[in-house]
């Protein structure tokens, strides 16, 4: 997998506390790479890091706040990392509204201080900087965002992700176009699901926790659309464009750049599409909870991915119905009583195995 690219290296992962940090640092573990982890504790509801028994198997566990500039460079100073997969983040809409300062400090600054300790490293790194496809200034058009469309955003958590894309990109110019040592791409992927995420305003989470109390399951955006892909999609993109930045021959000029990792079109489908989905699996039913005086969320947004797989022939594995079935299979085992983590690495292996059906590079 991913040309053996990761087997001994020494992989700093932020934000491995996470929901898509726990299934990547799962999935690095499994493909031999030595893990170290820079993330804040999980909070009370993020079980899933605790589920998988990850802390026994890091080379390292930091519990740094990625605002606190000296502890990360200290950090990232002591693990000397070959590759660098940087997630940690404020991730939700909702909560920006609520904290606006603290996500712009975290996406933002947090971005800056994880660059500028990398910037004074003196062995080669190659950096994935990772951010959401919210990261485009959204005009609720239907055509989907290529990478060179303008950064935008009307809350503060987009207008975060799109100030970390512009951050990126001005280390990346300003002191790492000249320093063949430090290869630094960004990665921009589309809405996430996949089991164990239990986040608060998520539909996947909050379809669960009701399926599990009985409950009808509350949806108050049934008419957005989203690019819906299973975690693994962008992880495999994230990793393989990793193992292309330390590959010795890649070119800096199409790699060192902005890649999306989305669905293919037939996955853009409403939040009403995705609840309907879910609960064919589960059984139950859902309620029409819109609120014409909620926060602002965009109704339209889809993803391009064409850069992605003409320059690093990546395409996504799982369809929509696949991606469904998987997630619900997840949960409903791991409620029925099985171990998250051989459920973890059962998904893992069958995506695996797909990829390499596939025939795609970096499963072969």
């Amino acid at each position: 997998m991913f040309n053996k690219q990761f087997r001994g290296r020494r992989v700093l992962l932020t934000g491995h506390t996470g929901f898509k940090g726990s299934w990547l640092a799962s999935w690095l573990l499994r493909l031999g790479a030595e893990v170290h982890g820079l993330a804040l504790d999980p909070e009370p509801h993020e079980t899933l890091f605790g589920k998988l028994d990850l802390q026994g198997t890091l080379a390292s566990d930091f519990r740094v706040d990625i605002r606190d500039q000296e502890k990360v460079r200290q950090a990232i100073a002591k693990v000397q990392p070959e590759i660098v997969l940087h997630l940690a983040a404020q991730p939700l809409v909702r909560k920006s509204f609520d904290q606006p300062v603290e996500t712009f400090a975290t996406n933002v600054m947090g971005s800056v201080h994880v660059l500028d300790a990398i910037r004074m490293l003196d062995a080669p790194c190659a950096v994935v900087m990772v951010t959401t496809d919210k990261c485009y200034e959204n005009r609720e058009w239907l055509h989907a965002y290529r990478e060179e469309d303008a950064m935008g955003g009307y809350d503060p958590y987009s207008a975060s992700k799109g100030c970390a894309e512009l951050v990126t990109s001005s280390y990346r110019r300003s002191f790492f176009d000249s320093d063949a040592s430090h290869r630094v791409a960004s990665a921009r992927a589309g809405n996430v699901i996949g089991g164990g995420d239990w986040a608060i305003d998520r539909i996947v989470p909050d379809i669960f926790r009701a399926v599990f109390a009985g409950d009808s399951v509350p949806v108050r955006n049934r008419h957005a659309t989203r690019p819906w892909q299973h975690v693994l999609e962008p992880l495999s993109g994230y990793l393989w464009l990793a193992a292309r930045l330390v590959s010795d021959d890649a070119d800096r000029s199409t790699m060192c750049s902005a890649f999306n990792f989305g669905p293919n079109l037939a996955s853009n489908r409403t939040v009403a599409d995705v609840a309907e989905a879910i609960l064919s699996h589960t059984g139950g039913g859902w309620t029409d909870q819109s609120d014409s005086n909620a926060p602002h969320e965009a109704s339209k947004l889809n993803l391009a991915i064409d850069r992605a797989y003409h320059l690093l022939e990546w395409k996504p594995v799982w369809d929509f119905d696949q991606t469904i079935k998987v997630t619900a299979d997840w949960y409903m085992q791991e409620h029925d009583g099985a171990d998250a983590a051989k459920i973890t690495s059962e998904q893992i292996k069958s995506y695996e195995t797909a990829a390499n059906q596939a025939k795609l590079p970096w499963a072969s």
